[in-house]
């Protein structure tokens, strides 16, 4: 009898060991570091001379960056909705800031669809499907798709609102919600509180950074200006107020990696690091990447983008296989141990990539903008218009294939990616049969997805 007790407890403590061990293995803590408007050179990892960030580049290291990782919108509310849903702009109806009648009405021939502004509740995302499976959640810097996140799964809110950015870096912040010291940069008390969420949290635990930097204003860190007004520009880089604000970002940044490593728990955090589209052109530039923020060329979609997982994720490695934001959600899932079965996603789970099994995925990627968006200097910009960043309008990328297809007079471009990154040679009308291709894959991915054309015209335009 005595015997039998012992091996019970035995076999007890044993089960009860394995179930921890593989419960610390399936549920890693998850890391999501989406940054506002950094441009996809603004980081040395992806080639910056001026921008000096080695805490981002040392965490890419760890990891596997990808080369052609996009966000799915080029302004900053639809490519977070997207990011939280997993699904095209089409399925949710957000699609830029505010008014879809962005500039002057006799420029605008048509009338573009209306603008959703906030998330529907309806869309089960990030937070909520990582809290119903045991996840504490944290959300720390700018929201952006309702007034609170705390109604959209988070368990603990640090400064997001509706707000797409801060009146100001300085105290007051004024329409940020959030206490702090009389002299703490808002960037540095995001991380001061977020540093505490992590500091006092058991695991797992799903953490959204999602600082304000470096969106506008451009407030420069004082102590820093110095050193980048004093260093020569590269490459269309050299806004010394901006390189500061990247700078201490990037600090911060290492601030979060190292109390993770201090705590013991960086080797099982899943970390990903992207931002939410392009850097703004007149700020920061991207060459040979095409315009920026809010433009649907490559410097308005293509950003820095890497995924980190020790032991799992293959490290210092870099592929050129094309993503979107919209795969976050299923591979997070993924290596959280959750069954994606119940949704329907419009990304991909890229573990398969993550971990060397594959280095090919066939499938194309969509861009729906049926609205506009007026340009942000009309003298400087390389946008196909000096007037918009973007007309109405669809992109697909397919292979090293990229087409534009703009609704006010059913214009096209296409371009080769692999020989002309900067998209300056339109191909249309020498590649008749690879345009009718890839028009064929748009007019069914509109099908598919509802997508709402504009078609009605606007009488006060003026031709």
């Amino acid at each position: 009898m005595r015997f039998t007790i012992i091996i019970t407890m035995a076999l007890v403590i044993s089960f009860s060991c394995h179930s921890n061990n593989a419960t610390d293995e399936i549920k890693p803590n998850i890391v999501i570091i989406n940054i506002d408007d950094m441009g996809w050179k603004d980081a040395g990892f992806m080639g910056s001379d001026y921008y000096e960030t080695p805490n981002i580049d040392k965490l890419s290291a760890s990891g596997m960056v990808f080369t052609d990782g996009y966000a799915a919108s080029a302004n900053c509310a639809p490519s977070r909705a997207c990011l939280m849903t997993g699904k095209w702009t089409p399925r949710h109806g957000i699609y830029t800031v505010g008014s879809s009648e962005r500039g002057a009405s006799k420029h605008r021939k048509l009338i573009p669809i209306e603008n959703t502004k906030t998330l529907d509740k309806k869309h089960k995302i990030i937070p909520e499907v990582l809290k119903l499976n045991g996840y504490t959640t944290c959300h720390a810097g700018k929201w952006h798709l309702s007034d609170n996140p705390l109604e959209y799964g988070f368990d603990k809110n640090i400064g997001g609102g509706h707000n797409g950015h801060p009146k100001s870096y300085y105290p007051p912040y004024k329409n940020v919600n959030i206490k702090g010291g009389d002299d703490d940069y808002l960037t540095d008390l995001i991380m001061e509180k977020t540093i505490a969420f992590v500091d006092t949290v058991s695991s797992p635990f799903f953490l959204y950074y999602s600082p304000y930097a470096v969106h506008t204003p451009i407030n420069p860190v004082i102590s820093l200006f110095e050193k980048y007004n004093q260093k020569p520009g590269s490459n269309g880089q050299n806004n010394a107020k901006y390189a500061t604000m990247v700078e201490n970002l990037d600090r911060n940044i290492g601030l979060l990696i190292k109390k993770l490593r201090n705590k013991g728990i960086l080797d099982n955090t899943l970390i990903v690091f992207t931002s939410d589209n392009g850097g703004l052109y007149g700020i920061t530039k991207q060459p040979p990447l095409r315009a920026g923020k809010g433009s649907y060329y490559e410097g308005g979609i293509r950003e820095p983008f890497f995924f980190v997982y020790k032991d799992k994720i293959k490290s210092h490695s870099k592929i050129s296989i094309s993503i979107t934001n919209l795969d976050i959600f299923p591979t997070i899932l993924h290596y959280a141990g959750i069954n994606d079965n119940q949704f329907e996603f419009d990304g991909i789970n890229l573990s398969s990539i993550l971990e060397g099994k594959t280095e090919k995925l066939d499938r194309p990627l969509y861009w729906h903008f049926p609205i506009y968006l007026q340009a942000y200097n009309v003298n400087n910009n390389e946008n196909r218009d000096s007037l918009f960043r973007t007309r109405p309008g669809s992109v697909i990328r397919y292979g090293e294939w990229k087409l534009h297809y703009y609704f006010e007079n059913d214009e096209v471009e296409l371009y080769n990616l692999a020989q002309d990154i900067g998209e300056r040679n339109n191909l249309a009308i020498k590649e008749p049969e690879k345009k009718e291709e890839m028009m064929d894959y748009l007019k069914k991915w509109w099908n598919e997805t509802k997508a709402p054309i504009p078609r009605k015209l606007n009488p006060e335009y003026e031709d």
